[in-house]
């Protein structure tokens, strides 16, 4: 990921540090905050077999997750309570704020990079590893999917 046409295709990310991206432009986000958000993003990797998408950590803080999902992808379905969706669109203004590939972004890391084929996390995929995720704790969501046969 280090040849200029490989950056052309991610001109969203910073060269460094790190800069807020409006949502609903390249991506939405869903925010997911401690130790779920980190088994979560396990879960994601391993229904993937290792590429769920852009995935950004925080280090300090809520020690929030961040799945970058297309833009409108998170409507339209009940998301459980642990899940913030950060959406652009009319009346409503989300950021995210993204780090560089490399060098210093602390409190922020790419725990999944970006890649130059502009694959994001598929959103359904997501809320429904979620759900099942919040299931196997007893924190299930009424009316929602549960995917691997419970």
């Amino acid at each position: 990921m280090n040849t200029e046409s490989d950056r052309a295709n991610l001109g969203w990310v910073p060269a460094s540090g790190h800069q807020l991206r409006m949502a609903g432009v390249h991506f939405d986000a869903v925010r997911v905050d401690g130790e779920v958000g980190r088994d979560l993003a396990d879960l994601m990797e391993r229904l993937t077999g290792g590429r769920p998408g852009p995935v950004i950590v925080e280090a300090n803080g809520r020690r929030s997750t961040y799945f970058l999902v297309p833009p409108g992808s998170t409507g339209h379905r009940p998301w459980p309570r642990e899940a913030e969706r950060l959406t652009g669109g009319p009346g409503r203004v989300s950021y995210v704020l993204v780090p560089a590939l490399y060098g210093w972004t602390w409190p922020l890391s790419w725990r999944c990079v970006p890649t130059p084929d502009g694959h994001l996390v598929h959103a359904l995929l997501l809320r429904n590893a979620l759900a099942a995720l919040l299931a196997t704790v007893g924190r299930a969501v009424p009316g929602t999917v549960r995917p691997f046969g419970g």
